[in-house]
């Protein structure tokens, strides 16, 4: 996986927020106590009548019902939903469209889509209508839709002519998603430990695969410090150290990186396997220990926070026991768990045990543009990858693409929106 922004809520970011988002907001009311009071009497010679007190009322919320949610994760509707703008990819045309980037992502779906895994994948998909032909032929029509289009509008009306829409069930039962974003960052690093970097990036250790569960977490694999393992089954599998430790961590947290190193050199890591422990968001604890509200949360203010406070990572770290090994990728462009590369603004993660792999998808809500600003869109985007903090058919990761302006986007996306697939019609 790659870099998630701190899953808030549930990754940002993976998605400190990564990882993953918690993008929603609970609420309920609080109940109230009506007091009744006593009068005193002062100074009355003859008894009086008993005074009654009344019982304290309590007025208790009424518990809202659970949603309901249908055991498929997707729903075929019977036209095009009828949403403002939905289905205009204004990205994909003018001076600065990226039509190319939409088709690489198109060709690697297909690559996927053609393998032993995708033909795996598909035998027991459980939504009607998913065969992995049906989706290889939809790949197939699309890309040649993209390339003819001349307009958004044009190719919005190919594609409500041509395709049947499939709606994510969501969170709620009704369509309701939360949208986070990922990315890769670019870190300085060093080959050798200094005073300066200390802080390691380890290789999967020898006979990983023979490990007795429970894994060890990550405070017994590195320590309070996030220095001790060379205490431990890590030791000798240093691939290379960084001088931040957050930064560190949220290599974990993205699942690969790209390296400066200051021998001149750069590198790639990517994920090689992780300790089977479940990813806890650091952006989910800072809320639960009121360092901050949901309506606070942005990566920034959590990197500020450490920050300030580095202290508090020794408590904060260690609460995300699961632990990720990585791998010199040798330059290898960043690659999702299809294992076939992702592209920025065109490729999803999402819960691969309820949503179709490789199959083309239709996003509508709010991500930032390249400064910064908040920005409705809807777009056509690949299923091609997915993250640990990524669950059930109500959460989707955007992948923003890799470097310093992608991280700031990662870290704030954090937007409710609706995920449609999209399949030729019968």
């Amino acid at each position: 996986m790659l870099f998630r922004a701190i899953a808030f809520g549930s990754v940002v970011s993976a998605s400190l927020l990564g990882g993953t988002a918690v993008w929603w907001k609970a609420s309920g009311p609080a109940g109230s106590i009506a007091d009744g009071g006593a009068a005193i009497a002062h100074g009355v010679s003859q008894p009086r009548d008993p005074v009654v007190v009344p019982s304290p009322i309590i007025q208790r919320p009424t518990p809202k019902p659970a949603p309901v949610i249908p055991a498929l994760p997707l729903r075929r509707l019977a036209a095009m939903p009828d949403l403002e703008n939905l289905g205009i990819d204004d990205r994909l045309f003018g001076k600065s469209g990226d039509r190319r980037s939409l088709v690489s992502a198109l060709n690697q779906s297909l690559r996927y889509i053609q393998s032993p895994q995708a033909q795996k994948q598909y035998r027991n998909y459980a939504v009607p209508g998913f065969t992995r032909r049906r989706v290889e032929r939809s790949l197939r029509r699309f890309r040649q839709l993209v390339l003819r289009a001349r307009s958004a509008a044009q190719l919005r009306a190919s594609v409500q002519q041509e395709f049947q829409f499939y709606e994510s069930v969501g969170k709620d039962g009704q369509g309701l998603v939360g949208f986070t974003g990922y990315y890769v960052p670019v870190q300085r690093a060093s080959r050798r430990k200094t005073a300066k970097y200390r802080y390691p990036l380890y290789k999967l250790p020898r006979g990983f695969a023979q490990w007795k569960t429970p894994h060890p977490s990550r405070l017994q694999l590195e320590g309070k410090d996030g220095l001790q393992g060379v205490r431990s089954q890590l030791k000798g599998r240093e691939l290379v150290y960084l001088a931040d430790r957050l930064q560190a961590f949220l290599i974990h947290v993205q699942g690969s990186s790209r390296l400066q190193l200051t021998d001149g050199t750069t590198m790639s890591v990517g994920f090689a396997g992780a300790t089977k422990h479940p990813y806890a968001s650091i952006g989910k604890e800072l809320i639960k220990d009121g360092k901050f509200t949901l309506d606070e949360l942005t990566l920034p203010k959590v990197l500020d926070y450490f920050e300030q406070r580095p202290q508090d990572l020794d408590i904060y770290l260690p609460r995300n026991k699961r632990f990720v090994f990585f791998r010199n990728t040798k330059g290898s462009p960043p690659l999702g768990s299809l294992g076939y590369p992702v592209t920025g603004d065109r490729s999803i993660a999402t819960d691969k045990s309820k949503l179709p792999p490789g199959a083309l998808a239709l996003i509508h809500t709010q991500l930032p543009n390249r400064q910064l600003e908040p920005t409705p869109i809807s777009r056509f985007v690949l299923d091609q990858d997915t993250g640990s903090a990524i669950k059930g058919a109500g959460r989707v990761d955007v992948f923003l693409g890799t470097g310093d302006v992608a991280g700031k986007r990662a870290g704030l996306v954090n937007a409710p929106g609706k995920l449609y697939y999209l399949l030729l019609k019968q």
